[in-house]
Parts: structure tokens; C-alpha cells; sequence
């Protein structure tokens, strides 16, 4: 059907039919076009219902790509019917229907990580445990890996007396969850696999599905996996799609070996390889795949790509972090000025505490940019307090929400007074709104208390009461109406106060945009499905709408593409990354930092940076560094390595392209331009990719000449000196005088 749009490898996995099916998909080789033409192909040929295909991926952001690819090959009746969305956002769907099976109601809450956290201090506290000690953090960390081997409180084993405490806590954890008809992101998994295992509803589950799709397979655990085999136990109609070299989320749980093993659960998988690459050039897939090769454990396979060879990848020693921050800086300038948009430019780093020079520096130059993983929209206090109003309304029991919201905005009711009501309902088993109902019974309040606390009681009331007949946005604009909230910060009246009223105005236009977009879909718009559809939200759904530079740890990068790619930190301690629990000699370890480095290099389309630093203050010390050893195993080919000593000194171009290319250099495709050969005894120019100036405006560039410069402005020419390339000094009003390459100035 799609054979002229698909090599053969991608045509024969979306020609497969029925049993299972495992693809090797490499960086950037068309796997969500396998999956999305598999699809159609399903639908149009096989004539499958598109409602018994379910897709599953990692990110929202893929999930609404693979469902508006459907929509374009096959049709709006046939997306909107497909089951196609993330591992949570699916089991979410399953457990409204479902969940009853394993005690789960229906309108459950789901408890984001802030939420969670709240609610095991709440835990530590009420167990009279140090927090400092077991810090939330780090207990819930401990907790969320057991659910990602799908252990519970009871199935988990205790080895020692800091064992046996986690798991009290783990317990009454659990138990504070299901006593707020809430669950945490590990549960909606796992209750799904319980559901399918060991219930007469697993079996109704199986029978929605004839045919499975995951995405990002390499990226599953042990959890995830247990119900994508059980869903698919009758007909067997498993596909599964990712790359090994990929597989970089270890911490989190993801197991390795669910893909590299799949062939041993299902040994008669069809396997199919996709090897050719078309989103990067031939000197970066050649630089990710040496890389990647020196992988011990890997799936074999040859990432090539018949993109043309295009820029060298650009390796540059910086002095110090301000002056790897200037280089990014500059790199940004010139890339806008080859007319790359600010939104398809990244800024990679391995760790968060990297960022804060970088963003100082982007600052000051007055370039815009966005952090992912930073403080969302849907985290801000206003924003939370709002929400946690919807949800106490929806699920009277989520005690978390209940705290949180009891003296927001201030109503008179101390700390005191809500340390003691949670203490009555907690010592009895009770949810808050249960000891709001009673609260003539708590004598350890007194008269004003009760009273205050009676009143925000009714005021919960009349909202529940309002909720019956409200669409979700109207339901929002009352909450804040009769609590006061935006009233309240008016009367703060600062830029603070105005801007925290906007975010609420773009709250409703968020709740506006989810009802024609639910009534669009043919279902009614809920206040449960907007919460869950926030809850779930991903930082880099709306990634690039805002046309800024992208700043990101390299596991946030996961998925992405940029056209320019500014890899920073490349030293030995911070990539690969060691601390003292975390050494690359750990050969584990170092194998995931291997594959980190791939994924960080593959994200780069047409221009690569790497940057290390001579020396770097991070975590308050100053060390001296080595470059990666990720460098030095870049090929001899296609790398142009450079030095500075400061940002403002400009360097030859130091590489000679007349030569012919032989068969050693390691390029493949069908269009191939020979890779730059340094020139022993020069530097590299950092800004080596623009075109030569025209011969003609050289020789009109003299002393006394206005010139133009995209950084500095115009300026006044004092001198022409000679050089490995003609160079010019000019003097730049509140600039000074610079020296500047001639091919980088314009006649004024």
C-alpha cells in the first residue's frame, strides 16, 4: 500500500500482520512512520477497527504526532477511534472502566510528583520519623522502584532495620493513597497489570485489542512490560519498536534487558532493522556511531544516512564555564544569522546545576530561551491552588488537595487548627472531608476555629453543589469568584499579584481549549478528564511554541531533534558523570553514559558543538578538567577541534577541502562531500561554517571604510592586516577596537 513511500526494511515491518514483532529502530530512521503506516495499513488493508489497535508511547507530545499522522493517512474518524497515548494516559482511560477490580473507583485523582511528596511528609510525620533523616525525596524514590518491579508493600522484603522502616512507610503510604481515592503514576500501571493477571476483567481488557503497538520499547520496566505481554496474551499481535542504544532511563527504571530480550519470551518474533538515517548529516551519524560501537553489550547494527556529509561537528576547548557560556552565545548568534529559528537551536548539558551560567549569558545578550524540566505552568502556586479546588470537588477525598487549599487564600485558620483537624481524622482513618462534617466533635478546637472551619465546609459545598450543572471552565471561574482568590490578589495590587492573574486567565483558556477539543472528539468535556489530562501533562508538549532557544539535560533531549545542537560540559566527571555513588568505571554505568552521548549527538540535524572546558566552578569548586572520553573517540573525519583563550579572539580556518575522498573515510550515501582536514600548527575559526566574503568587497575594505557587523553594529575600519585569511580592525562605538575576520563584516 505505502511502498513507494518506505524503504524495504521500514516496508516490511509495516507489511507484517499477525504475531509478534520486534524493530531495531535507529536514531532518527522513520520508526514513527513504521508505526503510524502500520496503522493505515491495518486499518485499510486488513480491515481492522481502528478502536481494536492500541498505540503506546513515552510523551504526549508522540502520541498526538502518531495520531495526527493516522489522521492524515487514514482518515479524522479513524484517529479519533484509535487508542493511541502514553503509558499512564492509557491505563488511566482502562482503570475509569476497569479499575473496580482492583478497588480502584472511578474518580480517582492522580498525584503528581509535588503531591506525592506532600503526602509522605504528611507520612514521615504522622510515623514521627526525621525527615531529614528519610527524606521525602529519597523514600519515594525507593517506594516508585518497587511498584516498577511490581512489588507492594506486602511483596517487598526487608533486609535490615532501615528496610523495615521504608517499608512502614510504603504502607502507610498506600494507605493514605486509597484513602483519598488517589493514585501515583506507578499506580496506574500497575493496577492495570494486576487487573490483567489476576481478574475476570483482565480478560474483558484483552478483548478490546487485536493488535499492540509500543514505541520507545527499550524504555519500558518491568511493570510496563508485564502488561503489554498480557494485554496481547490471546492474539499475540505484539509490536514493538526501539533501539537498545537508546536505552538511557536506568534510573528510572527502565530495563535494558526487556528489549534485548524479547526474543527469548517470544521466539518467534519477526526482527527488523532500521538502520538508515534521515535526519542528521553523514559527519554526525558517523560521530554518533563510533561512539556508540565501542558498546559491549549492544545490538549489532550500522546507523548510516545518504544526507549529505555537511558541517563538521565543531569541537572547541573553552577556559572556563563563562567562557563555554560566551561560545554558546555567539554559536546562537551566528546560527540566527544563517537563518536558523531560535526554536530549533538546543543547549545540552548533562546535569541542572550547569544551566545557571548558560542562562545568565543568554540573558544578558537578550536571547530568549526555555528550560525544560523547569518550573511548568501547571506547577505554579496560583495554578496549583486552583487546581487542588477542582479537585477536592471532584474527589472529596484527596486529603493533599483538602491541606492545601483549607487557608487559600487566608481565611483565618492557624496551623494549629489544621495540624489538629488532620491529627482528629488521621488518629480515627478518616478523610478531612469527613472531619469537616464532624467538626462539632473535635474538642481540641475551639469555638472560632470550628466556626471558620464550618464555613469553608459550606463554601466546599456550594461548589460541589454548582459542579452539578457547570462545564469545567465555569465551574473555575466560580471557585474563583467565591473563594476570593483573584479578589485577593488584586488587592496586592504588584507586578507579582498581575502576573499570577494572568496565569489564571490562561488556566481557563486551557480548560476553554480542552472542551472543544473533547467535544471535537465526539466525548463530553469533564472536569475529571481535564484534571487527569493536567496531571499528565509533559514539559515538552508544547516544546518550541514559543520560539526560544531549548535548554536541557541530555535526558530531556530524548526524542527530540534540533537543527543545532550545542553539546556542553564534554569533560571526564561530568560526562560521563561520576560522583560516589555513581562511577563510570561501573561498566553499566559507563555503557548508559555511552549511550546518553549517542542520543545527545544523534539529536543534531545539521550542526554539531561540543564544548569542554579547561576548568569549571560547579557545586561550589573549582576543578580542572579532562576532556570526555567521548571525544577522543570521535573519527579522525568530519572533526574540526578548536581552542580559545577568550571569546573575543578569532582563529584561521586551519582546514583544507582540496582533496578527494578515499576509501577510508568512512562516508556513506550517495551524495558525498569530502570532510575538512586540519592543518597541523592553526586553530579553527569558531565560526568556520560561513561562506567566504566576496572578493570584491575585500578590496573596497580599507582604512577609514564603515563597516557592519551582526554582533557589534557599524563601525569605522583602522587597519587591514594580513593573515592566514584577511582580518580587519575596527573601532565599534561602546565596543572598542576589535579584530574581526573580513568575511564576517558587511560594507555600511
Amino acid at each position: 500500500m505505502f511502498a513507494d513511500e518506505l524503504n524495504e526494511p521500514q516496508a516490511a515491518a509495516v507489511a507484517h500482520t499477525s504475531g509478534p514483532l520486534l524493530v531495531f529502530a535507529g536514531a532518527g530512521s522513520g520508526k514513527t512512520r513504521v508505526i503510524t503506516y502500520r496503522i493505515a495499513r491495518l486499518i485499510a488493508e486488513e480491515h481492522v477497527p481502528p478502536w481494536r489497535i492500541l498505540a503506546v508511547t513515552f510523551t504526549n507530545k508522540a502520541a498526538a504526532e502518531m495520531r495526527g499522522r493516522v489522521q492524515r493517512l487514514s482518515g479524522a474518524e479513524a484517529a479519533r477511534s484509535l487508542w493511541v497515548g502514553t503509558f499512564h494516559a492509557t491505563c488511566a482511560k482502562l482503570l475509569r472502566v476497569h479499575g473496580a477490580a482492583v478497588g480502584v473507583r472511578p474518580n480517582f485523582v492522580i498525584y503528581d510528583s509535588s503531591d506525592q511528596k506532600a503526602l509522605l511528609a504528611r507520612v514521615l510525620k504522622d510515623l514521627d520519623l526525621d525527615d531529614r533523616r528519610f527524606p521525602p525525596r529519597s523514600v519515594l524514590a525507593h517506594i516508585h522502584s518497587h511498584k516498577q518491579e511490581g512489588r507492594g508493600p506486602d511483596e517487598a522484603a526487608a533486609h535490615s532495620y532501615v528496610d523495615e522502616i521504608a517499608l512502614r512507610v510504603f504502607r502507610s503510604y498506600e494507605e493514605r493513597l486509597r484513602a483519598s481515592n488517589a493514585l501515583d503514576f506507578e499506580d496506574l500501571i500497575l493496577n492495570v497489570a494486576r487487573a490483567l493477571e489476576g481478574t475476570p476483567e483482565g480478560e474483558l481488557i484483552r478483548q478490546r485489542f487485536d493488535f499492540v503497538l509500543v514505541d520507545e520499547f527499550q524504555d519500558t520496566n518491568a511493570t510496563q512490560y508485564r502488561m503489554v505481554r498480557e494485554i496481547s496474551r490471546n492474539h499475540r499481535n505484539l509490536c514493538v519498536v526501539g533501539d537498545d542504544d537508546q536505552s538511557v532511563y536506568r534510573w528510572r527504571g527502565a530495563d535494558i534487558r526487556n528489549i534485548r530480550g524479547f526474543r527469548r519470551d517470544h521466539p518467534d518474533a519477526t526482527v527488523v532493522k532500521l538502520e538508515q538515517n534521515y535526519r542528521s548529516t553523514q559527519h554526525i551519524v558517523a560521530a554518533a556511531l563510533s561512539i556508540i560501537a565501542r558498546s559491549s553489550s549492544r545490538e549489532p547494527k550500522e546507523l548510516w544516512t545518504q544526507n549529505d556529509a555537511g558541517d563538521p561537528i565543531l569541537v572547541v576547548t573553552a577556559r572556563d564555564e563563562r567562557d563555554e557560556a560566551s561560545l554558546v552565545v555567539e554559536s546562537i548568534v551566528r546560527a540566527r544569522g544563517r537563518g536558523t529559528k531560535l526554536a530549533d537551536i538546543a543547549v545540552f548539558y548533562r546535569i541542572n546545576a550547569q544551566s545557571r551560567v548558560l542562562e545568565d549569558a543568554l540573558r544578558r545578550a537578550s536571547i530568549d530561551y526555555e528550560i525544560v524540566g523547569g518550573l511548568r505552568f501547571y506547577e505554579r502556586a496560583e495554578i496549583k491552588d486552583a487546581l487542588a479546588y477542582l479537585r477536592v470537588i471532584d474527589n472529596p477525598q484527596s486529603d493533599v488537595d483538602m491541606l492545601r487549599i483549607i487557608n487559600v487564600p487566608t481565611r483565618g485558620i492557624g496551623a494549629t487548627s489544621v495540624e489538629r483537624l488532620a491529627a482528629w481524622a488521621s488518629s480515627r482513618g478518616l478523610p478531612l472531608t469527613e472531619a469537616l462534617a464532624r467538626i462539632g466533635e473535635i474538642d481540641q478546637l475551639g469555638a472560632t476555629a470550628k466556626k471558620k472551619i464550618a464555613a469553608f465546609a459550606g463554601l466546599l459545598g456550594g461548589l460541589r453543589e454548582a459542579a452539578k450543572t457547570l462545564t469545567p471552565n465555569e465551574l473555575l471561574v466560580r471557585v474563583l469568584s467565591d473563594t476570593a482568590y483573584v479578589e485577593v490578589l488584586g488587592e496586592e495590587d504588584t507586578a507579582e499579584s498581575d502576573a499570577r492573574i494572568e496565569n489564571l486567565r490562561e488556566l481557563s483558556s486551557s480548560l476553554l481549549d480542552y472542551e472543544v477539543e473533547a467535544q471535537a472528539a465526539g466525548e463530553p468535556p469533564t472536569l475529571c478528564g481535564f484534571l487527569e489530562r493536567v496531571t499528565l501533562a509533559s514539559d515538552t508538549d508544547s516544546l518550541g511554541e514559543q520560539g526560544k532557544v531549548v535548554l536541557m539535560t541530555v535526558h530531556g533531549a530524548k526524542g527530540l531533534e534540533f537543527d543545532t545542537v550545542l553539546l556542553t560540559g564534554m569533560e571526564e566527571d561530568l560526562f560521563p558523570y561520576q560522583t560516589q555513588q555513581n562511577k563510570p568505571q561501573d561498566s553499566e554505568q559507563l555503557e548508559e553514559e555511552r549511550r546518553l552521548a549517542y542520543v545527545a549527538i544523534t539529536r543534531a540535524r545539521r550542526t554539531l558543538v561540543m564544548i569542554h572546558t579547561q576548568y569549571r566552578q560547579i557545586f561550589g569548586k573549582t576543578r580542572w578538567n579532562c576532556p570526555s572520553r567521548f571525544l577522543d573517540e570521535l573519527p579522525n573525519y568530519g572533526v574540526v577541534r578548536s581552542t580559545t583563550t577568550s571569546i573575543e579572539r578569532s582563529f584561521g580556518p586551519g582546514f583544507d577541502r582540496d582533496f578527494e575522498p578515499d576509501e577510508t573515510s568512512g562516508l556513506t550515501g550517495a551524495k558525498q562531500v569530502p570532510p575538512p582536514r586540519p592543518v597541523e600548527g592553526r586553530f579553527v575559526d569558531r565560526d568556520f561554517f560561513h561562506d567566504q566574503p566576496d572578493e570584491s568587497t575585500l578590496a573596497d575594505m580599507r582604512r577609514g571604510s564603515r563597516v557592519h557587523h551582526d554582533r557589534f553594529g557599524e563601525g569605522r575600519v583602522l587597519r587591514v592586516v594580513g593573515a592566514a585569511e584577511p582580518t580587519v580592525v575596527v573601532e565599534f562605538p561602546g565596543w572598542g577596537e576589535k579584530k574581526i575576520l573580513a568575511r564576517f563584516l558587511k560594507l555600511a
